[in-house]
């Protein structure tokens, strides 16, 4: 019996500890690649996502990073237990 509470407290550590990410590109541009990069994120709770508008997760980036000609914008995606986080990366000068 004792081993079977382990066994289960062991799995239950291991989902609440685990998370997925996803990369995917979104867009690229003819600008040539900058060294500046903007980040912008967004956090749901619950399985609940957060309202979602890519141009304007897009243009916080790259306001964020100092950036005004675009290059690429890629978004990452990380699945906890209860919390979704997207982030919005662009690079550009």
């Amino acid at each position: 019996m004792k081993i079977r509470i382990l066994v289960i407290a062991a799995m239950l550590l291991v989902l609440l500890l685990s998370a997925c990410t996803i990369n995917r590109p979104v867009s690229a541009t003819s600008n040539p690649l900058g060294q500046k990069v903007g980040v912008y994120t967004q956090t749901g709770f619950l399985g609940f996502p957060p309202p979602a508008n890519n141009v304007a997760a897009t243009a916080k980036a790259a306001q964020n990073g100092g950036i005004t000609k675009i290059s690429t914008v890629d978004q990452n995606t990380t699945w906890m237990f209860f919390i979704i986080k997207y982030q919005t990366i662009v690079t550009g000068e």
